[in-house]
């Protein structure tokens, strides 16, 4: 999940002429390959640690990763991109490392479980504690490589764009385009349960077709982000600054001293602002964490650590629910362009966030309703839901990117305004708001796991939890967000 970056100094890219439309399409698409494996992330790697042998109370833990690394990583390396006086340029050097990185990590995840048994896992045992390690290393390895590549990217963008508003406009559009492709192209391979067949080593004796699946995805995840990355950064050609350049017009004020002066000079209305993005949150990760995860247990009946029978239930739910991500990406990218004329028509976009708050507190509260069907209809029995319940469950994960294209732009456009007064400028203002994300990441990481367990080992406590939360967000949206700084 992309998390915003902090970025000090224009020297550079940025004082020359805008670079043409097509450079900025090349350079935006590597968000289509990032997008690619974090949507095969948020659908399948839940699921496949469960395989594992990891309980589906710690099974959240693992996704400490992504905040943390959003916390550290990003800001880190947007400030020595910033400095980077490589011969490549300040921030294709990045870029590249952070895609070499992914191919890394992507092997530790797929091969987790061959690896395993080759180190000494037994078969008949529940928990392959050495395919755990792998994954997890794997895992953090992954997430920190896309935090290394996303932010140096946008910065890319933002040189090339050379302070043109309008190009700046287009390039973040292209931007968010190329996400919405990727988290399709990532779900749709998720959802089709037969992909391992292209490759058909992918499946071995310690590693079955659901596996198999991950590896095949990822394979194409890899080689995707591989092709786009090697186009754009051979094409689009970066002019390198010199140390001499850096000292002349960058800042000497080091990282973490240009956030704590940005601390003290924060308006109110931005720290109003992370109350309401942290809520937001708070509500959003329980359904990002668990919702391929809900649709096998709740709605399919499955358990991955049961019978064959459920088991067999358990990967057909992960399968629709990578579907019903899909179709959530294709809803994100079309809401995502009615986000402008709805701030005009409501009169201010802080309405609009909170009335995608409120859709995402009420689809939420409908997970326990749809749960309460599928149980009701499957009964004692080991089967896949209705017709229509299955359809019910899958429009709603669609229904999800109504919220969830508000939350990916009004809070960044909202902190713009905010901080237009404030001394910080918007780059560590927007690194600040990162951390209104990534913490209540953190803490939904650590309790949402051992909440579910503690009323029936469900993933409704959790959801509803989120609802709570993002009901309240919708309130103070309304309520305490000022409509000016």
């Amino acid at each position: 999940m992309e998390h915003a970056i902090i970025t000090t100094s224009d020297s550079g890219d940025s004082n020359g002429p805008p670079a043409p439309i097509g450079k900025l399409i090349l350079v935006a698409s590597i968000a289509a390959g990032v997008q690619f494996g974090w949507a095969l992330q948020l659908s399948l790697l839940t699921p496949y640690v469960q395989t594992l042998g990891v309980p589906h109370t710690w099974s959240s833990f693992i996704w400490l990763c992504g905040p943390l690394s959003g916390l550290l990583v990003q800001p880190i390396v947007g400030y020595f991109s910033d400095r980077c006086t490589s011969r490549f340029g300040r921030r294709r050097p990045f870029i590249v490392s952070g895609a070499l990185l992914v191919a890394v990590a992507v092997f530790l995840i797929g091969w987790a479980a061959d690896m395993g048994r080759k180190f000494g896992d037994l078969p008949d045992k529940k928990t392959k504690p050495r395919a755990v390690v792998m994954f997890v290393l794997g895992f953090w390895i992954l997430d920190v490589a896309n935090n290394t590549l996303q932010g140096p990217c946008r910065a890319f963008l933002a040189d090339l764009s050379a302070n043109n508003h309008s190009k700046i406009s287009a390039a973040n559009g292209f931007f968010s385009f190329f996400m919405a492709v990727g988290n399709v192209l990532g779900y749709a391979a998720g959802s089709y349960p037969k992909l391992h067949k292209i490759f058909p080593f992918t499946q071995t004796e310690a590693c079955d077709i659901y596996c198999a699946n991950l590896k095949t995805c990822f394979i194409f995840s890899i080689l995707f982000l591989l092709i786009l990355t090697t186009i754009a950064c051979t094409i689009v050609k970066e002019t390198p600054i010199t140390k001499e350049e850096l000292e002349k017009g960058g800042e000497s004020v080091p990282f973490f001293g240009q956030l704590c002066s940005a601390v003290k000079v924060l308006p109110k209305p931005m720290w109003l602002l992370f109350l309401v993005t942290a809520l937001n949150w708070i509500g959003w990760f329980p359904f990002l964490l668990y919702d391929t995860d809900w649709m096998g247990r709740e709605i399919y009946g499955g358990d991955p650590s049961r019978s064959d029978v459920q088991v067999k239930l358990y990967d057909q739910g992960v399968s629709v629910g990578s579907l019903g991500l899909m179709l959530y990406a294709v809803i994100l990218g079309i809401m995502s362009l009615a986000i402008e004329p709805m701030a005009k028509c409501l009169g201010h976009v802080k309405r609009v966030w909170g009335l995608g708050n409120l859709v995402l507190a009420i689809c939420l509260g409908l997970t326990y309703v749809v749960t309460k069907m599928a149980e009701k209809a499957r009964g004692a029995a080991s089967l896949p839901p209705p017709s229509n319940i299955k359809a019910t469950a899958v429009g709603l994960f669609a229904a999800f990117g109504i919220p969830q294209a508000v939350t990916f732009s009004i809070p960044f456009a909202l902190a713009s305004i905010y901080s237009s007064t404030a001394g910080a400028g918007q780059g560590l203002s927007l690194g600040l708001l990162n951390i209104s994300i990534c913490i209540p990441q953190m803490i939904v990481s650590v309790l949402v796991g051992p909440l579910d367990e503690a009323f029936g080992g469900g993933n409704i406590p959790g959801f509803l939890f989120g609802a709570i939360a993002s009901a309240i967000s919708a309130v103070c949206a309304f309520i305490i967000l000022p409509s000016s700084a």
